[in-house]
C-alpha cells in the first residue's frame, strides 16, 4: 500500500530534524571534549575560561567573560575548563549566551567537572541577591516592576551550580534565579538547602537530565519551570519540594512548576525521612504545581501536598492546582491522597492542557503559547 503524501512529508521532516539535531549535538560534544587545544572543536568566536594559572585562556572568571560580551542579539558561547569557580554570575544581555562545561561525558551529569560556587549573604537582602547564577539580574528581584525582557536564550550544559551558605535549611540561598528570561539547563546540578531554584516574573526555565538538591521549598517562584527526566534529591524535609504562586494577568496563563518523567529520592541512605517530605505547599492560593509520570521514594508524605501552616485556609481554595498525574513508587499513597483531599489526582483530560512544553511556555507580555524555540531539542530527540 503506497504511503500518503502527508505521511511521506512527515517522515522526511522527521529525518531532517534528526539529522539537524545529530549535527548540533555532535558540534557541542566536540567543543566540550578535552583536547590539547580546547577551542579546536568549537564554533568561531567561542570564549575560553580557565582557573588562574591556566595558559592560553581568555578569562579566569566566568563573570568577566560574560561582561565582555556586547549588549546585542549576537549569539555567544563560553567554554569553561574544569575547576571550581567561586563567584556570582549575572547575565543581563538580551542575546543568546551558552555556557559549556568541558567534560569527557556530555550526556552524563555525574561526571561534570565544572562547578560555580557561592554562599548567600547573611542578613536582610532580597532573596534574588543570594543567587549563584542569575539571569536576568535587573529583573530578578522578588518584586520587579516594568523591566524590559532580558536574555531570550540562555543555555548551560554540564555545570554544577552550588550555594553552600549552610549545610542545612537556614535562609534563602539560591543556586539560580531566572526572571524576564528564557533559560535552559542540560546535564547540570543545582545544590543548596533552601530555595535552590527561583523562577520569577516572566521567567521561563527548562531543565533536562539534571539534579536538583534541597530541603525547603527548593523549587519556588511564580514564572514557569519544566523539569524533565531529572532527579530531585531530598537532603531533608522542610516546607515542601515546591512552593509556587500564581499571578493574575489579562490573558489566561499557565505559570507554574511541572516535574515530568523524573525521580524524587532521599539524598543518601542515612536520612530517616520516610513519610515526612511534602511534594509542595502553596505560596499563594493560585499555586500550580504538577508532578507527572514521576517516581517517588518513601520519603513523601501520604497526603502528597500540604497546606501552608499557620495561614487561614492554608492558602488553598478553588484556584489551587497542586496535582499529580500517574506518579508511582512507594511515595505514592493513593489512600493517603484521597483521605487528605489536598492533592488533585488528575484525569487524562485534566492533565492534557499541561502535557507538553508548547502548552505551558508563553511569550512575554502577549501570553501567546508556544515559546519553545530556546529549548534544545537534541536531548529528547537523540536520547
Amino acid at each position: 500500500m503506497p504511503l500518503s503524501t502527508s505521511l511521506v512529508r512527515a517522515l522526511v521532516y522527521s529525518l531532517a530534524v534528526l539529522l539537524f539535531c545529530d549535527t548540533v549535538w555532535a558540534g557541542r560534544a566536540e567543543c566540550q571534549y578535552p583536547t590539547d587545544d580546547p577551542l579546536s572543536g568549537c564554533a568561531s568566536g567561542t570564549l575560553l575560561v580557565g582557573p588562574p594559572g591556566t595558559s592560553n585562556v581568555n578569562f579566569t572568571t566566568i563573570q568577566s567573560a560574560v561582561l565582555s560580551l556586547p549588549n546585542d542579539a549576537t549569539p555567544y558561547t563560553i567554554l569553561i575548563l574544569p575547576g571550581n569557580y567561586t563567584e556570582q554570575v549575572n547575565v543581563t544581555r538580551p542575546g543568546p549566551v551558552t555556557l559549556l562545561g568541558q567534560t569527557v561525558a556530555p550526556t552524563d551529569r555525574t561526571q561534570n567537572a565544572v562547578s560555580i560556587l557561592w554562599a548567600a549573604v547573611a542578613g536582610p537582602s532580597d532573596n534574588a541577591r543570594t543567587s549563584t547564577l542569575t539571569v536576568t539580574f535587573n529583573a530578578s528581584l522578588t518584586g520587579p516592576d516594568g523591566h524590559h525582557f532580558g536574555s531570550t536564550d540562555f543555555r548551560a550544559y554540564n555545570i554544577d551550580i552550588v550555594n553552600d551558605y549552610a549545610p542545612y535549611s537556614d535562609t534563602p540561598s539560591l543556586a539560580i534565579g531566572i526572571s524576564y528570561a528564557n533559560a535552559g539547563f542540560y546535564y547540570c546540578g543545582f545544590y543548596s538547602y533552601q530555595d535552590t531554584i527561583y523562577v520569577g516574573e516572566l521567567g521561563n526555565t527548562y531543565m533536562y537530565d539534571s539534579e536538583i538538591a534541597g530541603q525547603t521549598d527548593f523549587l519556588y517562584g511564580y514564572g514557569t519551570l519544566w523539569v524533565q527526566s531529572s532527579l530531585l534529591s531530598l537532603r531533608s524535609c522542610g516546607g515542601g519540594i515546591t512552593a509556587w504562586k500564581g499571578t493574575n494577568t489579562t490573558f489566561v496563563n499557565s505559570y507554574g512548576v511541572y516535574i515530568v518523567d523524573s525521580e524524587v529520592r532521599r539524598a543518601n541512605a542515612s536520612l530517616h525521612i520516610a513519610g515526612e517530605c511534602a511534594l509542595g505547599r502553596p505560596w499563594n492560593a493560585q499555586d500550580r504545581s504538577i508532578f507527572a509520570y514521576t517516581y517517588l521514594d518513601d520519603s513523601i508524605e501520604p497526603s502528597g501536598y500540604i497546606p501552608w501552616a499557620g495561614v487561614p485556609g492554608g492558602r488553598i481554595d478553588f484556584n489551587t492546582t497542586m496535582a499529580e498525574f500517574r506518579d508511582y513508587g512507594p511515595g505514592f499513597n493513593l489512600t493517603g491522597r484521597e483521605e487528605a483531599g489536598i492533592t488533585l489526582l488528575m484525569t487524562p483530560e485534566e492533565y492534557a492542557p499541561y502535557d507538553r512544553v508548547e502548552k505551558v511556555f508563553q511569550y512575554p507580555f502577549s501570553g501567546e503559547y508556544g515559546n519553545v524555540a530556546w529549548i534544545d531539542p537534541t536531548p529528547w530527540v537523540l536520547w
